[in-house]
């Protein structure tokens, strides 16, 4: 079965509290995309180790911050003993992790930062160097000249941000007349980013290489790049994963993709909670390495754990 098919699945809520066992709330960002399957995957891995009832509960778009907020607070109002979120926006779940903090649970924000160190600990890639690695993959795609357009996710995204930033200060440092020509935000969606992706080539008529910085960009990008018959002819490094991508990659759509390790985030997002729980001390950042994957790479054993996370063995068990 392949993971698309796990979505509906991830989309389940919280369930009944299960007799003598710690419930942790883990809120994602969103539903909607197979990187939240993984984390999902990771985070009920965590909890079949240790003992722990994960109640899974998120918005199904990226940018509803308002609805995290909304359930944020309803597993502070049943006293869930932990909750790790993702932070849709990195100044509206500021308040709300206080208020957390406040009512004694401990809370680990993962994926994407809060303006504030109020939390027990923060779990997500070095989202800067991750971007810096997709600037350095770019430069070298196109031999160090050439004009990009950047598909942007959303303001306010901490995560999505840095990769951005990363991407950017690595082509001016290393690959300075490769120029960032047009930026957009496509906000989440998909076909928002494929729009967002053919304005650019019809309005920059030398644009030769394309950058998005979330699962939904890459996926806009593609479309657009196939729709106008440029498939191969724009170089383009997209970020995370998805069946789909990874067949693009396979037949030359996408020249690279910088990949997280999403189900290793949802792990070590509810091991920081059961520490806490159980006296300890998290650490206060734990910081996961991305990669670029180019076709090459795609039957490396390393690279194909972190692209097929066998979600099956634990959303089956839902």
């Amino acid at each position: 079965m392949r993971r698309r098919e796990w979505l509906a699945v991830a989309a389940l809520g919280a369930g009944c509290k299960k007799s003598g066992r710690r419930r942790v709330a883990v809120i994602p960002k969103s539903t909607a995309h197979i990187f939240w399957v993984s984390v999902q995957a990771g985070a009920l891995a965590a909890g079949e180790e240790f003992g722990l009832e994960i109640l899974w509960n998120g918005a199904p778009t990226e940018t509803e911050f308002s609805r995290q907020i909304q359930i944020l607070d309803s597993m502070v109002a049943q006293r869930v003993d932990g909750i790790a979120i993702a932070a849709s926006d990195r100044k509206a779940l500021v308040g709300p992790v206080d208020r957390a903090m406040a009512a004694g649970i401990p809370v680990t924000v993962f994926d994407s930062g809060l303006d504030s160190e109020n939390y027990t600990s923060f779990v997500a890639t070095d989202n800067y160097e991750a971007g810096r690695m997709g600037g350095r993959r770019m430069g070298e795609l196109l031999k160090g000249e050439g004009q990009v357009g950047v598909v942007l996710h959303a303001p306010g995204s901490q995560s999505t941000v840095d990769r951005e930033r990363g991407f950017k200060d690595a082509l001016a440092a290393e690959f300075p007349k490769v120029r960032v020509v047009a930026e957009q935000f496509a906000m989440g969606d998909r076909a928002k980013a494929r729009a967002v992706a053919e304005n650019m080539l019809a309005a920059q008529a030398g644009l030769n290489g394309f950058f998005a910085s979330t699962e939904p960009a890459s996926a806009g990008i593609s479309l657009a790049l196939k729709a106008r018959g440029r498939s191969g002819q724009v170089r383009f490094v997209g970020f995370d994963f998805s069946d789909a991508m990874v067949e693009d990659l396979r037949v030359g759509v996408m020249d690279a993709m910088v990949v997280q390790n999403p189900f290793q985030m949802g792990y070590e997002a509810v091991r920081t909670l059961h520490e806490k729980l159980n006296g300890g001390t998290p650490e206060k950042r734990i910081d996961l390495a991305a990669r670029v994957v180019a076709a090459g790479d795609l039957e490396d054993e390393q690279v194909r754990r972190v692209l097929n996370p066998d979600v099956k063995k634990y959303l089956n068990s839902r």
